[in-house]
């Protein structure tokens, strides 16, 4: 699933018109609405949280291809490395302890 920030990078003006936020919201309720579908499906945890993993490890990826774009092209990047390097890190520990495979 694209994030909002991937859909809107060539015209980010565009997160500011009405219709536009209304649909973010509406995106979101239905985000949630699905993570719970699937709790409720299979009573059980382990997939919605599968889910959720691997949406934050994608935002980070992004953030860090990101990051690396602002390096090539000479703008003064924001310095988002450590806290995604130590995220990542601790999301990549807790499922090898819980024996989670992404």
């Amino acid at each position: 699933m694209k994030s909002i920030r991937e859909i809107f990078k060539n015209n980010p003006s565009l997160l500011d018109e009405p219709e536009v936020i209304q649909l973010i919201d509406y995106c979101e309720q239905l985000q949630d609405e699905i993570v719970e579908f699937k709790f409720q499906k299979t009573d059980n945890k382990e997939l919605p949280m599968l889910d959720m993993i691997k949406e934050v490890i994608k935002g980070c990826n992004a953030v860090e291809k990101e990051q690396m774009e602002h390096e090539r092209f000479g703008y003064p990047p924001p310095d988002y490395q450590e806290t995604i390097s130590n995220l990542k890190n601790y999301i990549y520990d807790r499922c090898r302890d819980e024996k989670i495979y992404l």
